[in-house]
This record gives C-alpha cells, structure tokens and sequence, in this order.
C-alpha cells in the first residue's frame, strides 16, 4: 500500500510528539521526589550523575508568581492614622495669646491583623504621641484602643472592635534564608493596600535606631521598596504568611534607596503576645553586657574567631554572678543556638521568660566551659513582672519605675523614669524624655502615680533631685503657680 509523503511525515510528527510529552510528563513536570524514583541516576563514562539535580534547579529557577502572596495578605493590612495636637490642657495661656494653641498634626502608617477579634500590631513609632488613634480596614473606620508599646523592639499593639476579620497567617524568621523572594504590604505615601517585591538581603542586622533601656535589634534587611507610610505593615513570604513588621529604610532622602528593615516575626510576635496578655514585655535577663568582637579585639584578646560576644558587665547578683561567669568571657552558645553576634545573642534571649533555665558555652582564657543560668525579670526574679506606670496627659509624660538593671547601672536605690514625653507640664520645666527622678522636695521618688498625681495638683516651691539622660546628677527648684 502506498503512503503518500506528506502522510508519511505528519504520521511520524504525531507519534513522536506523543512519545515526547509522554517523556515529560513522566520524568521532568511532576516536581515532587516520586516522578524521580525510576531513573535516579545514570551512568556517563564512570561518573554517576545525578538526574534529578537538574529538574529541581528548573523547577528553582521558574518565574515566581506573587499573585498568591498579596491575595492572602492584603486584607490583613491595615491603614493608621495618628491624630495629636489637639488636647488643650497641654498648652499654656501664652500659647494660645501668641497663636501656638492646638492644631491637629495627622501622621500615617500601616498595621497587621493579629487575631479575628481586632489585635493589631504595628510600630511603637508609628503610634508615639498620639491622642487618638484611628484604623481604616476595607474603607470602614474604627477608633482604636492601646493595648501596650515596646521602644526596645518599636513594637506597639492596637485593639479594635471588630469580629471576623482577615487574621494573616503566620510564617517563622528563624527559617528564612538569605536570598528568598518576600513581598512588602503596607500603606506608602497613603497608598493603600500596596505590595512591593525583592529579597531577604541579610538576617541579624544592627542599624542602631531603637530606644528604650534595652534596645533590641536583629533585623531583617531586605531589598523589597519600603517608603514612608510602610512602617507597621507586613513582609510576608512567597506564600503570604507574616515574617515581619517592616519598620525602617535606610536613605538619605526619606524615601526608599535600596534597602528596608523589618523586625522579624517570631520576635514581634513574643513582644505582642506579652503586651495582650500581661501589658508589660517579660524581658528574660541573663544579666551581662556584652559587645560584639570586632577584628581589633580579637586579636588583642587573643581569639581565633569573631562568632560570639564579649561580656563587659557582670550585674550585682545577677543570673551570670550566680552561674560564675565573668568579665571578658566569650559567650558562643545559649542553648542549642550559635551566637554569631550581638544581634543573635539579642535575638536568641528574646524568646526566654524570666525564670527559664538554659545551659549557655563560653571561653574563657580559651578553653570552653559550660553554664547553667537562671533567667532572670527586670527586678531580679523570676516571675512575671507588671511594672507599675503611671500616664499623665496634663503631665505631657508616662512615668514608670526604674527597673533593677537601670538601678545597679546608675548607682541609685530608686527612681521614677519619665517616658513618652510630649508637649506638656514637665516638657515646660525643662525636663526631658529618659529623665530619673529620684527626690521630689526631698522625699524619694519610689510610685510612679503617687510622683504623678503629687506633680499635676501641686503649687509653690518644687524641688526635683534625680539623674539626667546622660547619666549626670540633676538638682532643680521651680516656683510652680
């Protein structure tokens, strides 16, 4: 029978397409292990060459689609508004006579949902000062209430009124890898609900920006467009779950230049839950100071390695004396985690509760040795600690108890700490944010709301004794009227 040449030709084109895709299917589409488990390997000229290497490294290099990401984590973002400047008992007579009274300052920034119920966290900076604060979700606006702050971590905690809300998934950054594709979802310049692509550029990283008696930084950096109005919003994974609360840029412009700063999940998680739970952070102490060991001091100290942290305090009575730790102690190790610098040493502590017992590896004179510590709260023990504070708008400040770490820093046997200054009372006597005071007319200065309460309804003489900032003493007498 005679086939005709074309026929011929489209016949053979047919069979070995099916047999092509056949090939495909079976051996190079289907991504998980199974579709490999026939033809593992195959032998070149001696050489085992592994088949499957290949395929996984198309399968890697495949376009990422962030479709995904941004449908599963948009609505769980949020729009802030920071209203201030409008409350009148913090101005004076003179204010108003010479057109300084109220004029209501608006700032913006971004949240995340938390729970179903309404908890959202955000920055501490993104909420600072505020008189009232406001939160836009899906257009609808709701007043919102704060639950607690964090100038250690910039982590601060909202709650509104609310029911079934789009609570966003939770990822881990204690497994996120340098290099891995994350999306930015926040609020930049009041543009609501936008998402910004890049990469996870580095992990632990320390830029020096926090407050707080114990600034806690070991964040993400990342290469994802992060501009103002971003702040408090969410760097999720290709997936959608949260690994982050995106809180700084590094410019010197204001805008975004090429990387942003995120506080990583499992830290601003810890600091929320605390704040929801107990209103105050359970900070676990081990009770030292530490550096991070620079080239320089290594080779004076003799070390053969820069992963670790110097100690340079040991604090009276402290979780490290107890142990028999000292001064120039190199520690390398708490727990099973690696300490590679001050921002893992930071980061690592920040998921202990005070009076968590965990075995820390030091050097010492190099020769390595174990520890057992007793973490230890901001007082010394080992419970849960609520710090007494007292908040004051008349006052313009949020007075608290000066901690036991900052006593045995300072040399002072008590003190009441001024924080959260704004225009206000003690603002108009000079003082400032960080201030301890420590007499007030010659009796101490031990409770927080009896110091407050002392201040708003007090008038003739008034003598303040206590220490500065920087850590100098301050004596000052005013004639309050």
């Amino acid at each position: 029978m005679n086939i005709s040449k074309p026929v011929l030709t489209f016949t053979i084109a047919l069979v070995a397409g099916f047999i092509g895709a056949w090939v495909f299917v079976s051996f190079f589409h289907a991504p998980h292990p199974e579709a490999f488990a026939s033809l593992p390997y195959s032998d070149t000229d001696g050489y085992r060459v592994n088949l499957e290497e290949p395929v996984q490294r198309m399968i890697r290099d495949m376009p990422v689609s962030f479709v995904e990401a941004s449908e599963n984590s948009t609505e769980s973002v949020v729009f802030i508004k920071n209203f201030s400047g409008t409350d009148p008992r913090r101005y004076s007579m003179f204010d108003f006579f010479f057109g300084g009274g109220p004029s209501q300052r608006v700032s913006t920034g971004s949240g995340v949902i938390i729970s179903q119920d309404g908890y959202i966290i955000t920055n501490n900076h993104v909420i600072d000062r505020a008189e009232t604060i406001e939160v836009v979700h899906k257009k609808r606006t709701y007043p919102a209430k704060l639950i607690g702050t964090d100038k250690n971590t910039d982590i601060a905690v909202l709650k509104i009124e609310a029911q079934n809300l789009a609570q966003i998934q939770l990822g881990t950054s204690k497994d996120l890898k340098i290099g891995e594709w994350v999306l930015a979802v926040g609020n930049p310049f009041n543009l609501t609900s936008t998402v910004t692509a890049g990469i996870v550029s580095a992990k632990e990283r320390q830029i020096n920006i926090l407050g707080g008696d114990f600034p806690l930084e070991s964040f993400i950096q990342t290469d994802a467009p992060i501009n103002p109005g971003n702040s408090g919003g969410a760097l999720v994974d290709v997936e959608g779950r949260l690994v982050g609360i995106n809180t700084a840029i590094l410019s010197r412009t204001g805008s975004y230049t090429g990387y942003g700063f995120a506080v990583p999940v499992d830290i601003a998680m810890k600091i929320a839950n605390d704040l929801i739970e107990y209103g105050e952070v359970q900070k676990a102490i081990p009770g030292i100071d530490a550096v991070e060991i620079t080239p320089e001091l290594a080779e004076e100290m003799k070390l053969e390695s820069l992963d670790g942290v110097i100690i340079t305090h040991i604090v009276r009575g402290g979780a490290a004396e107890k142990a028999g730790l000292q001064k120039n102690d190199v520690l390398l190790r708490i727990g099973q985690q690696r300490i590679t610098g001050k921002g893992s040493f930071e980061e690592v502590l920040s998921y202990y509760y005070p009076g968590d017992k965990v075995q820390v590896t030091y050097q010492r004179n190099g020769k390595t040795q174990n520890a057992d510590l007793a973490l230890q709260n901001l007082e010394g023990g080992s419970g849960i600690l609520k710090r007494e504070f007292y908040s004051s708008n008349l006052l313009g400040a949020r007075l608290e108890a000066v901690n036991t770490i900052e006593r045995d820093r300072l040399g002072i046997s008590h003190g009441v700490k001024i924080t959260g200054m704004t225009r206000g009372f003690l603002r108009d006597l000079g003082l400032r944010d960080g201030f301890i005071l420590t007499q007030v007319n010659k009796e101490p200065a031990t409770g927080p709301k009896e110091i407050g309460q002392f201040l708003e309804a007090f008038s003739g003489r008034l003598l303040l004794e206590g220490v500065s900032p920087n850590g100098q003493p301050f004596m000052q007498s005013y004639n309050i009227r």
